[in-house]
């Protein structure tokens, strides 16, 4: 794999971004990585090449871009609880600032970026994301439904709230393929939350698959968290390739 770190410009600056394509010659699909909370470090790097394997060309921006380069906030172990609030009190603030409308024009940019890359092939773009990226995910498909072509959310959080832009709102303008992956236990996205999130995409039309990963909790792909199930990992992965591989006609 040929793994580098790029720069994306944006309106708002310039977004540090890890992108990773196959060594060989050749044209790919174009996959935009929205990262989890916890940002961009070697579990999402690994995932970024670990995607790109299968023949994409796969860019993971930093989101929290205007706060600084990654690592924004050094990692801790995670496993620690104080070590985790004190983190999670550090980005918090960070995601609560990525309104909806900075996502719509950060995506743009990214959508952009990977359009010019010699090694991406013309077409619609695939999107994933994880935790929060997965919110992103979803905002970037019904913004953009004509640079989208499927769309992967896993343990997203806070897909329905009572905001007049919550992502549930919007959703019925996905014209992609989505795919979404719940955690069975999880606070920011209950069992309720996903049957609004179903019926709201039910009365769109859009073509979806919505799955509740039995025995999970929030962040159960993160490999280096608490979170961490690896079944549900490798479940997630066979998910996501054949979405792709269906709709973005991999090389």
């Amino acid at each position: 794999m040929h793994l580098r770190t790029v720069d994306i410009p944006t309106p708002d600056g310039t977004a540090d971004a890890y992108a990773a394509c196959p060594e060989k010659d050749g044209t790919y699909p174009g996959v935009l990585l929205y990262m989890d909370i916890i940002g961009l470090r070697p579990v999402i790097r690994a995932m970024v090449t670990e995607l790109a394997s299968h023949g994409y060309y796969v860019l993971a921006p930093n989101v929290f871009y205007r706060h600084g380069r990654a690592p924004v906030v050094e990692v801790p172990d995670l496993s620690r609880t104080e070590d985790r609030e004190a983190f999670l009190g550090q980005v918090f603030p960070m995601l609560e600032s990525q309104t909806a409308e900075k996502t719509v024009r950060d995506a743009g940019a990214y959508l952009d970026f990977l359009a010019g890359q010699p090694q991406v092939r013309d077409g619609k773009a695939g999107v994933t994301g994880y935790c929060m990226g997965g919110m992103l995910a979803l905002r970037t498909a019904a913004a953009y439904p004509d640079r989208v072509g499927a769309v992967g959310s896993f343990h997203a959080g806070h897909l329905v709230t009572e905001a007049p832009d919550s992502p549930h709102r919007v959703v019925a303008r996905i014209t992609a393929p989505l795919y979404l992956a719940h955690a069975e236990n999880d606070a920011s996205m209950t069992r309720e939350d996903v049957t609004t999130l179903n019926k709201a995409l039910d009365e769109g039309g859009v073509d979806y698959t919505s799955e509740v990963y039995p025995g999970t909790v929030h962040g159960f792909t993160m490999a280096d968290t608490a979170a961490f199930n690896p079944a549900a990992l490798e479940r997630h992965w066979d998910r996501l390739l054949s979405l792709f591989s269906e709709t973005l006609q991999a090389g």
